[in-house]
C-alpha cells in the first residue's frame, strides 16, 4: 500500500489544491459535449470537432510554454494558469445566462484550457520533483493518481445529477471554482523558490522549444513508451465524445446514467493506484509499467456491444473497470520513471513536449474517428478503435530501463 508515509505541510497543500481541482473537473466530465449535444443540438461530427480542435490549437499555443516554464518560478505560474482557466470556464455560463452561447464560445475556451493545461502540468512536474526527495516520488505520485480517480468515482454522477436539476452549466461553475480554489491552495505551499538559472542567450532559442522532445526521443525507454503512452490515450480519448453521442442521443441514456456508467469503474483506477507501490516493491518498476501497460490494451473494444438499458450499463462498468485498474497501476509507475530519467533542468521542456504531443495525437485522432463515425456510425468508429488498440502493447519498450541521471549526466547534457 502507498502507506501514511509524511511528505510535509507544503506537499499536503499541494495535494489538497490538486484534489479541489480534480473534483472540479470530474464533476464537469463531459459537460462541453453535453453542452454541445443538449444545449447546441451538435451531431457527431461538431462534437468531435469541439473535443480534436480544442486541444489540437491548444497544444501548438502551449509549444513556447515549455521553455517558458522552464526558466520561470513554478509556483507563480501554476497560479497563473488556475486563474486563467477559471475566467475561461466562468465565461460559459455568463454567455449561456445571456442567451449568448455558440459553438465558436466552445471551443475557445477548450482551446484556452487545453493550453493551460499544459503549463500548469509542466510547471507541477518540476515543483514536485524538487519539493520531494527522489525516493518518495512514487509514493506522492500514487497519491494524486488516488486523488484523481476517486474524484472520478464522486463527480460524474454527481455532476450528472446536477446537470439534470439545475442546468446543463452548473457543472462548469463548480469546475471554474475549483480553479480558483486550487489557486489559493498552492499559494498557501509558501516556502522561497528560487528562480531557475538560465546559461546561453536570454531569448527563447528553437534549441529551448525541442529540448524536451530531443530528451525524450534519444531516451531508450522514454522512447517507446512516449510512443506507446500517445497512441493508446488517443485511441482512448478519440472514443469519448463519439459514446458520448452514442449513450445519449441513439441509446437515450439520461446524464446520470451516462454519469455512473463512467463513474463506477474508477473505483478500480482508485485500487489500482493504491497497488501502485507495493507491486513496483514487489516485481520492480520496470516490469509493472510493462504488464500494466500491455493490459490496458485489452477492454476498450467491448465498448463497441453496448446497448440501451441496465445491459448497457453493465457492460459499460465492467470494461471501464479493467481498463481503469490497469491505467490506476500504469500511470503513476510511468509518472515516477519519467521524472527519475528526466535531469532536473529540463523537467518542464520534457513535460511540456510529452503533453503538447499527447493532445496532438488525442485531436488528430478524435477528428479522424469523428469522420468515420459519420461515414460509418458512432458504433462501428469505437469498435475501430478498441481493435487498433489491441495492437499498442507493440511500441513498449523491450530494452533493460536506462539508470536514472545522475547530476554530472546531467550536466553532460547541457
Amino acid at each position: 500500500m502507498t502507506g501514511r508515509r509524511a511528505l510535509g505541510r507544503r506537499f499536503g497543500w499541494l495535494w489538497a489544491a490538486f484534489a479541489v481541482s480534480s473534483y472540479g473537473t470530474w464533476l464537469g466530465f463531459g459537460a462541453f459535449p453535453l453542452i454541445a449535444v443538449l444545449v447546441l443540438h451538435s451531431g457527431p461530427t461538431q462534437v468531435a470537432a469541439l473535443a480534436a480542435a480544442g486541444r489540437a490549437v491548444g497544444a501548438v499555443v502551449a509549444v513556447p510554454l515549455g521553455p517558458w516554464v522552464e526558466f520561470r518560478r513554478k509556483r507563480p505560474v501554476m497560479i497563473a494558469m488556475d486563474l486563467t482557466r477559471c475566467a475561461a470556464m466562468l465565461s460559459v455560463p455568463v454567455a449561456y445566462g445571456l442567451g449568448w452561447l455558440g459553438f465558436t464560445q466552445l471551443l475557445v475556451v477548450s482551446v484556452t484550457v487545453a493550453a493551460a493545461n499544459i503549463a500548469f502540468n509542466a510547471a507541477s512536474g518540476a515543483y514536485l520533483k524538487a519539493l520531494v526527495p527522489p525516493e518518495d516520488l512514487l509514493v506522492a505520485n500514487s497519491r494524486f493518481e488516488s486523488t484523481a480517480w476517486s474524484a472520478t468515482v464522486v463527480g460524474p454522477p454527481l455532476g450528472g445529477a446536477a446537470i439534470g436539476m439545475l442546468g446543463p452549466v452548473t457543472t462548469v461553475v463548480a469546475d471554474a471554482v475549483s480553479y480558483l480554489l486550487s489557486a489559493l491552495g498552492i499559494r498557501a505551499v509558501g516556502g522561497t523558490e528560487p528562480s531557475p538559472a538560465r546559461t546561453g542567450a536570454a531569448r527563447l532559442r528553437a534549441r529551448d522549444l525541442l529540448e524536451g522532445w530531443r530528451h525524450i526521443l534519444t531516451h531508450p525507454v522514454l522512447r517507446p513508451l512516449f510512443l506507446n503512452t500517445i497512441v493508446t490515450n488517443g485511441l482512448i480519448m478519440a472514443s469519448e465524445p463519439l459514446l458520448a453521442v452514442l449513450l445519449l442521443g441513439r441509446l437515450g441514456f439520461a446524464p446520470w446514467q451516462y454519469g455512473l456508467a463512467f463513474a463506477a469503474p474508477c473505483v478500480g483506477g482508485l485500487v489500482g493506484s493504491r497497488l501502485a507501490r507495493p507491486l513496483a516493491a514487489r516485481f520492480g518498476q520496470r516490469r509493472v509499467m510493462l504488464t500494466a501497460g500491455a493490459l490496458r490494451a485489452c477492454w476498450s473494444v467491448g465498448l463497441a456491444f453496448v446497448q440501451p438499458g441496465l445491459p448497457g450499463i453493465v457492460l459499460i462498468i465492467a470494461v471501464q473497470l479493467g481498463l481503469v485498474t490497469c491505467c490506476g497501476v500504469f500511470n503513476p509507475v510511468l509518472a515516477t520513471y519519467r521524472l527519475d530519467h528526466t535531469p532536473p533542468d529540463r523537467v518542464a521542456r520534457t513535460l511540456s513536449a510529452w503533453s503538447v504531443s499527447s493532445s496532438l495525437a488525442i485531436a488528430a485522432m478524435t477528428a479522424a474517428w469523428g469522420l468515420l463515425a459519420a461515414l460509418t456510425g458512432p458504433r462501428t468508429a469505437i469498435a475501430a478503435a478498441g481493435v487498433l488498440l489491441l495492437a499498442t502493447p507493440l511500441l513498449l519498450p523491450r530494452r533493460e530501463s536506462a539508470p536514472r541521471n545522475t547530476p554530472e549526466q546531467a550536466a553532460s547534457l547541457t
